[in-house]
């Protein structure tokens, strides 16, 4: 089927053969005969889609023929991890002996990476931090690499490597470029835009068979921490709609943020699950806040509480993901469906978090709700944004003092600056004032 599908040598061919892939996976059906013909492309897929299979193939298969130990092709990772995973696929897959792979990444001195690279290297596979030290040292030859795909790129952008992702890419000239990633956000579009050219966005959801019983979710995805606040108030400050709320943030910091920017409006109707201070309003578990009628809000940190009882609580709101799905999902599972009274859980998701989102729908088989932002709502805009609008105030002008060397006379349009002569005219000017 591989061979009728994709037009790929015959050594792969034998290769998917005999590593048991009988079947090509969505993403491959889908990708890889544009990837073929040399179009750019965008992957999107979740974890175990066949995304790492996918680039492996594609590059494989630029090398038909005896490679000549120089850089054709440069796979970016985002960690040493990944890096591991990626060339162990390749030596399962590469039956062609004369192509040599080389990894980059933190765990090996630059120096013997150096000589690695040194003494030849068809295929790169690298974190984007190590393969641009080791570029500027002028280690890496870029020159022939005609090939460059960045794999879980949403975990490239969350440790902020995208500055030496499109620095390698802007010095590659003229190559084709593929990004896989499990999402596609602002964050992300905004690395890869200076590179991509005319890109196709393929995206695969293979969710499982098997679901399970959870709250119905809503996700609302929101740019900033600044943001994330302001909707949380909002929400809170509706007495009518939230008569009884937990809210989960992963770290005590965080929960403390959330009840001093609460604590101003709500007063004593929101309290803190055992904090670290005394002077905050405070209950020792979940049974005493609901008994407490004058309590509506419980703001809980994650890596203070193992379990918690969440029965008849109206609403479950995660205000940060955590670090583990299954956290998260021991706070949304419904334990008795037939109830009345049914709960709602509610989560804010920024860029960086998408992922986190999508591994929870991949373990629950469900998708959430994603739901639009309430118009009046405040969003708040980044240090870098603010940054971006300051203005240099103008320095203000006397009009009563006299400028040195202006001239008394109103000037002729030809010679205000601010007049455009034409190039026809500027030509005969020129023309006039040679001869």
């Amino acid at each position: 089927m591989w061979a009728e599908k994709f037009k790929l040598n015959r050594q792969l061919v034998k290769a998917v053969a005999e590593a048991g892939f009988e079947v090509p996976k969505e993403i491959q059906l889908k990708t890889l005969t544009r990837i073929t013909g040399g179009q750019d492309i965008i992957g999107i897929g979740p974890e175990g889609a066949g995304k790492t299979t996918t680039l492996v193939l594609a590059t494989l298969n630029r090398f038909n023929h005896k490679a000549d130990g120089v850089p054709g092709a440069l796979i970016l990772a985002p960690d040493q991890e990944r890096v591991f995973d990626i060339v162990t696929q390749f030596e399962r897959l590469n039956r062609n002996t004369s192509i040599r792979i080389v990894s980059l990444h933190n765990g090996t001195p630059v120096d013997q990476q150096m000589d690695d690279l040194a003494d030849g290297a068809d295929i790169v596979v690298a974190t984007p931090d190590r393969a641009r030290a080791i570029y500027l040292k002028l280690g890496l030859n870029l020159n022939k690499v005609k090939f460059l795909v960045v794999d879980d790129a949403h975990l490239i952008v969350k440790q902020g490597l995208q500055l030496p992702v499109v620095e390698l890419a802007n010095s590659i000239d003229k190559g084709q470029h593929i990004v896989f990633s499990e999402v596609l956000h602002d964050k992300l579009h905004k690395m890869i835009a200076p590179f991509m050219v005319n890109p196709a966005t393929v995206e695969v959801d293979e969710l499982p068979e098997e679901t399970v019983a959870t709250h119905p979710q809503m996700v609302y995805h929101v740019p900033n921490f600044g943001t994330k606040l302001n909707l949380l108030s909002l929400f809170m400050y509706d007495e009518e709609l939230f008569t009884k709320t937990v809210v989960f943030a992963n770290t005590k910091t965080t929960a403390e943020t959330l009840y001093k920017s609460l604590e101003n409006r709500l007063r004593k109707s929101v309290a803190l699950l055992s904090p670290a201070f005394f002077e905050h309003n405070q209950v020792k578990d979940i049974s005493e806040f609901k008994a407490n009628d004058t309590l509506r809000v419980l703001i809980v940190a994650n890596e203070s509480v193992e379990s918690i009882d969440l029965t008849e609580i109206p609403f479950i709101l995660h205000f940060d993901l955590p670090l583990e799905k299954e956290v998260f999902i021991t706070h949304i599972i419904n334990t008795d469906p037939t109830a009345e009274d049914e709960t709602l859980a509610i989560t804010f998701a920024t860029d960086i978090e998408l992922d986190q989102v999508r591994k929870i729908e991949q373990a629950t088989g469900q998708k959430m709700q994603s739901v639009e932002l309430p118009e009046e709502l405040v969003i708040e805009k980044t240090r870098k944004q603010k940054e971006s609008e300051k203005v240099v105030k103008p320095t203000r002008v006397d009009p009563n003092k006299h400028i040195p060397g202006e001239a008394f006379h109103e000037k002729k349009p030809e010679n205000a600056k601010t007049y455009n002569i034409s190039a026809n005219k500027k030509a005969k000017m020129n023309k006039k004032k040679n001869h």
